[in-house]
């Protein structure tokens, strides 16, 4: 027993080491890249204002001598993780690996390839399409004595948090298909309780977008066009015949005992 709780103690600090020299590495890439990414800062955003000039004719402004300074160090700071993230979660990948079975490891390849593309476009469709829209609204309100004035730092935290959220939000066919295969949700309990869905997806809407029912619409009706997609390929996998097909209740007592052994 002492001998056994010492291998177990050694291969746990084992570990801790690994994890130690993964995270030194992950911020060694940061501090690397950050130098580079501060000189593509001022050049990004010169292309981020001439892509609202184009959308929107309308001209950016600051009101602090440091502000186009601080948003250098931003668009840097973002810049550096972006260009970080691939090496990032490779060594993550690498870290988890052994620890996986081949049927895991296929099937978390999957799932990660899906929800990266689910996230890119996500983005796009926030960025590309809906900021213009909500900035020609916002802007629609101009009068002869009213004039819009946009701060240049309040439209670029207006992007990110729009390009962030759809982001998140197109995860939501990727989460069903798995609930469904899973056999945790059923797709007749999805489809009898779409009124609770829909509600839950406006209630996200309003706390992921700025306080006013356009943005919250705009995230609202794609949200549900991608729920409705979830549940059309949940209802194909079930259509198409399958052989030895489990369910996650069969699946685990038996990932289970071939773990004991």
């Amino acid at each position: 027993m002492t001998s056994r709780a010492s291998d177990d103690q050694s291969s746990f600090l084992s570990h801790l080491e690994k994890l130690r020299n993964l995270l030194l590495e992950c911020f060694l890439a940061l501090g690397i890249f950050l130098i580079p990414a501060l000189f593509l800062a001022p050049f990004c955003l010169d292309l981020f204002v001439l892509f609202i000039h184009q959308k929107v004719s309308v001209p950016l402004n600051y009101f602090s001598p440091l502000e186009i300074f601080l948003l250098h160090l931003k668009i840097a700071f973002l810049l550096d993780f972006i260009i970080c993230l691939p090496y990032i979660a490779h060594r993550l990948w690498k870290f988890i690996l052994p620890g996986l079975y081949e049927s895991e490891r296929r099937l978390i390849r999957l799932c990660a390839l899906i929800s990266c593309g689910l996230f890119i476009l996500g983005v796009l469709c926030g960025f590309i399409f809906i900021l213009p829209l909500i900035m020609t609204f916002g802007i629609g309100f101009e009068q002869e004595n009213i004039r819009a004035v946009l701060n240049i730092s309040t439209v670029i935290s207006l992007s990110l948090w729009l390009s962030v959220s759809f982001g998140i939000v197109f995860q939501l066919p990727l989460l069903t298909v798995i609930l469904v295969r899973c056999g945790l949700l059923s797709i007749q309990t999805l489809q009898a309780k779409r009124p609770y869905v829909i509600v839950g997806i406006l209630v996200i809407s309003a706390l992921l977008t700025p306080p006013d029912i356009i943005s919250q619409l705009m995230m609202a009706v794609p949200t549900y066009i991608l729920f409705e997609l979830a549940l059309f390929f949940c209802r194909y996998l079930n259509r198409s015949p399958v052989k030895n097909k489990l369910t996650s209740k069969q699946i685990i007592p038996k990932v289970k005992k071939k773990r004991l052994k």
